[in-house]
């Protein structure tokens, strides 16, 4: 029978949409669902203020009554204005291995990026940068992290049949934590402290945190500015990731790094206990009991992950050793807490000062990701 495309238009439909990821990899020991909640509020136009600058479609595809694809559709006008193109994006995109259903999929986001006066489509590209983005195209016996999606190798296969080509590329690490601050971090930790007069600071309670939560995503805006796709956040955004991840924080893993003389924030750091495991145990619901797991992972029950999560410097003092600084608050309480091996989230394959972060730690490139792009 011939496939056919239904529009999300409500509540019921944006359920199935959201679920049938979760449906499609039932079984599969490397998939790690979504926070359903948190599913729908990025897909909520109401609710995500990246509307006030994006525009979206989703769309399920039908074969015999049944769901066997989704796709969303999106254009960030602000983005497109900043990088001075023409792109929409495809992002939440699933579906079984059948070469119709893809086509199918596919065209139909086409068509909409084509009709809205769109050149290019490219993709997995969320609505911001701190969306999952990026198609797993090596590592696919690994774990996914809750920062990042996994997609069945058949995925790949499809979308460079139908004529889509890189685009840019992201490395994702695995890292023993050394038992020892390594000497090179050490070292280069004083002197950089010593040179440019920084300070870490430490945090006792929450309460503390609320004083630099804003002032964090503002300097990412600075760090990142350059970087692929990245689009500076909105104070409402800015507000949105404020109230989303600063309750889940571990404050061990949380490292702000300031100019003395005026208590500047030049560098942060963000890690947080891997919440791979605890979200499949959860199948993505937060209840009636999926917020026990993640509780007991957040504390590092049995926890032998710790996802690196962000990390950002002031452009001024990039390349200059502030990122030791963080990385020797993190070692001492990563070996403390009992775990073993750090996660890196994925890192652009061009960014080489970020990689070389990793030298000497018996690093492992263990997956790989990918942004496709396609001419309209």
């Amino acid at each position: 029978m011939s496939i056919t495309i239904k529009k999300v238009r409500d509540k019921a439909l944006l359920k199935k949409f959201v679920y049938f990821n979760i449906n499609l990899y039932k079984g599969c020991e490397q998939y790690v669902p979504p926070l359903i909640y948190d599913e729908f509020a990025t897909l909520n136009k109401e609710k995500n203020p990246a509307f006030d600058h994006c525009e979206a479609e989703y769309f399920l595809a039908y074969k015999n009554g049944e769901i066997v694809g989704r796709i969303a559709a999106i254009i960030n006008h602000k983005a497109n204005e900043i990088w001075k193109q023409k792109y929409a994006r495809f992002s939440f995109v699933d579906f079984i291995d059948d070469a119709e259903v893809a086509n199918k999929l596919f065209g139909t986001a086409e068509s909409w990026a084509s009709h809205k006066g769109m050149t290019h489509i490219h993709g997995p590209m969320g609505f911001t940068d701190l969306d999952h983005q990026g198609l797993l195209i090596d590592g696919y016996d690994r774990i996914s992290t809750m920062l990042t999606s996994y997609s069945y190798p058949y995925y790949k296969t499809h979308i460079e049949r139908m004529g889509y080509v890189k685009d840019q590329d992201w490395n994702e690490y695995l890292i023993p934590i050394p038992k020892q601050i390594p000497e090179r971090f050490d070292r280069v930790g004083k002197v950089v402290q010593k040179r440019f007069g920084l300070i870490v600071k430490h945090f006792e309670d929450k309460k503390e945190v609320s004083k630099y939560a804003r002032d964090v995503f503002v300097l990412l805006n600075k760090a990142y500015k350059d970087l692929y796709g990245y689009v500076e956040l909105s104070d409402k955004q800015i507000d949105y990731y404020v109230n989303m991840y600063i309750p889940m924080l571990r404050l061990e893993f949380f490292t702000v790094i300031l100019r003395q003389e005026d208590h500047k924030l030049v560098g942060f750091g963000i890690g947080l206990p891997s919440l791979a495991l605890a979200l499949q145990k959860a199948k993505g619901k937060f209840m009636p009991a999926g917020w026990f797991h993640l509780y007991r992972a957040l504390k590092g029950d049995n926890n032998k992950v710790l996802d690196l999560l962000l990390i950002g410097v002031d452009p001024e003092y990039q390349g200059k050793g502030v990122n030791a600084l963080i990385f020797n608050e993190f070692i001492p309480a990563a070996n403390r807490l009992g775990f073993e091996v750090a996660e890196s989230n994925p890192e652009l394959a061009l960014n080489n000062r970020v990689q070389s972060m990793w030298d000497g730690m018996g690093a492992e490139q263990h997956k790989k990701r990918r942004a496709y792009i396609k001419e309209l």
